[in-house]
């Protein structure tokens, strides 16, 4: 069997009883908040994983891509919603899923996008998404097409709701910021739903989310369903928010150190952006991670030492700008774990996660990569 100290560098390593232990949090806050929760496994990618966390795969799910929702059909899942704007060409995926017995949603914000799914043979459920915060896609909830597409979807395929997601929540540095964005997603989303059942629409899914505003919202009232995904994992945007903590990320990519530059204040490792990804989310944030958290092979996080810059196969580790702590005694060879900044980016760049009991690695869950 292979441990953390024999398995080649990079790889993703999976604390399992940390992702159980944040899988378990996230469910109690829905219970307490009245709301079904519905997991985003995009975070994941991975069927052995998606089990973990849903317990039974019939459970409510939402992906990201269409070949996660094949994938987790075919390992059981029945109940999902593909979470990102319908290309008018993917329809024929969605609907030989649909033939399976799999009740997938999609969602859309135009006219256009409705009216290509209410000209399918095969009526498809669709929730209108709901820009509640200007950070990405959406109908405005005030919004006349939200009617319009409404008809469109009642008369030809089936109107599931509304949906909205809280990704502006990522900039909320305090509890009352986070939580009035929370209050903004779940009124904007009522709003809409309103708008619906004003003109006899139908609207029996009202679905909220994003792991901030599920952490920290009060009162989810009207709201049917809560969508979440990387408290599954956490990462460093989430400790940076409140989200938990450091002790409470379950992936971390496992690196060897294989070089030095004293002059430059450096540590190389064999971990660049091909294994931890480029994103750096936290440079907004009141803490620059850079692009991870650098920590012993026991999880220990080094202070103040972090990846400072990446290339391909290269991470170049140092301390934080502004620190006044030393460089660790890093000897060529000694393994090292990397806390990443966005547990998504970073999954998405491994073939499988090595699930981990302490230093052992008890087995291998096959990640998903591509569409």
């Amino acid at each position: 069997m292979q441990d953390l100290h024999t398995r080649d560098t990079p790889f993703l390593a999976l604390d399992k009883a940390r992702l159980m232990s944040n899988c378990a949090r996230m469910r109690a806050r829905a219970d307490a908040l009245g709301v079904t929760l519905r997991p985003h496994l995009k975070t994941v990618k991975s069927v052995p994983a998606a089990k973990a966390i849903l317990g039974a795969m019939s459970a409510p799910a939402t992906v990201s891509t269409l070949q996660e929702a094949e994938a987790f059909a075919e390992a059981g899942a029945t109940d999902l919603i593909y979470a990102v704007g319908i290309a008018p060409a993917k329809l024929p995926r969605v609907a030989a899923l649909r033939a399976t017995g799999v009740d997938i949603a999609v969602i859309l914000d135009s006219v256009a996008q409705a009216e290509a799914v209410a000209s399918c043979p095969t009526p498809i459920p669709a929730l209108i998404e709901i820009d509640t915060d200007g950070a990405r896609a959406g109908l405005a909830p005030d919004a006349p097409e939200i009617v319009q597409i409404g008809r469109i979807l009642d008369a030809g395929a089936a109107l599931r709701g509304v949906l909205t997601h809280g990704g502006a929540s990522y900039g909320c540095f305090d509890p009352a910021s986070m939580q009035a964005l929370a209050a903004q997603e779940r009124d904007g989303a009522l709003v809409a739903a309103k708008a619906l059942t004003d003109a006899g629409l139908p609207c029996p899914v009202i679905s909220v989310g994003s792991t901030p505003t599920a952490w920290y919202g009060t009162d989810l009232t009207g709201i049917t369903e809560l969508r979440a995904g990387v408290y599954t994992l956490s990462d460093l945007m989430m400790a940076g928010l409140g989200v938990g903590t450091v002790d409470d990320i379950a992936a971390s990519v496992v690196t060897t150190v294989i070089g030095h530059q004293p002059s430059r204040g450096w540590i190389v490792t064999d971990a660049g952006f091909m294994a931890l990804s480029k994103d750096h989310g936290t440079a907004a944030m009141p803490v620059d991670q850079g692009y991870g958290l650098v920590a012993a092979l026991d999880g220990t996080p080094f202070g103040d030492l972090v990846v400072r810059a990446v290339s391909q196969e290269h991470g170049i580790l140092a301390l934080r700008p502004g620190s006044s702590g030393t460089l660790p005694e890093l000897p060529i060879g000694s393994r090292l774990r990397i806390y990443p900044n966005h547990a998504c980016a970073t999954v998405a760049m491994h073939p499988a996660f090595a699930v981990c009991d302490g230093m052992q690695i008890t087995e291998d869950w096959p990640i998903l990569r591509g569409w």
